[in-house]
C-alpha cells in the first residue's frame, strides 16, 4: 500500500462568453460610452445633472489611455439617464449590468462569479469590457462631468473618488 499523493488543485474552469438575443429588452439602468462616443454622453449627463438628476458616474480615463479606449459608464434612475448616440444602454441582470438586448450565456451569475465581484459591488459585461468596481455616490457637482465633455479627455486631475484601477468616480 502506498501512501496518497496530494493531487494538484483542479484548474478553475473556463468558458466561453456567448451573447444572445434579449426580447423583451431589460429596464436600462446605465448608460456606457467608449471612445468618440464619451464626450456626447458627458455633455448629456451634465445638462440631466444640471436639471435635477441624481446620476452616478465611473469613468475610464487614466494618463496614457488611447482617446479610443476611453470608457463613460453613467447610472441612475431610467427616466434620469441620458442619451447619447451611440451610446450603450445597460440593464440589470442577476446583479450584473449588461447590454439591455444581449444576455450573457452561460448565465450572468456565472460571470458575475468569474469576474470576482463581492457583494455590493458594480459589475458590468459588455462585449469587449468588463468592470468590477464600488457604486459611485451620486454626482454632486456639473465639474465632475465637464472633463469629459471634451474629445481630448479629462484633466490631468481626475475627479475625486475610485472605483477599480483605471476607472474613477465622479462626484
Amino acid at each position: 500500500m502506498t501512501a496518497a499523493q496530494p493531487s494538484a488543485p483542479a484548474p478553475a474552469p473556463s468558458f466561453p462568453l456567448r451573447w444572445e438575443r434579449r426580447e423583451p429588452p431589460l429596464p436600462a439602468a446605465a448608460v456606457l460610452a467608449v471612445g468618440d462616443v464619451v464626450p456626447g454622453l458627458a455633455a448629456a449627463a451634465l445638462a440631466r445633472v444640471r436639471d435635477g438628476a441624481r446620476l452616478g458616474v465611473l469613468a475610464d480615463d487614466g494618463p496614457g489611455l488611447p482617446a479610443a479606449d476611453r470608457a463613460l459608464l453613467v447610472l441612475g434612475a431610467e427616466a434620469d439617464l441620458p442619451w447619447a448616440d451611440g451610446a450603450r444602454y445597460l440593464g440589470r441582470d442577476a446583479g450584473l449590468l449588461v447590454p439591455t438586448t444581449a444576455r450573457p450565456a452561460p448565465a450572468a451569475p456565472l460571470w458575475r462569479r468569474a469576474l470576482g465581484a463581492a457583494e455590493g459591488q458594480l459589475c458590468v459585461l459588455v462585449p469587449g469590457r468588463a468592470l468590477v468596481a464600488d457604486p459611485p455616490a451620486p454626482v454632486t457637482s456639473p465639474d465632475a462631468l465637464d472633463a469629459f465633455t471634451r474629445p481630448e479627455g479629462a484633466d490631468p486631475a481626475p475627479p475625486r473618488g475610485s472605483a477599480a484601477p483605471g476607472w474613477s468616480a465622479g462626484r
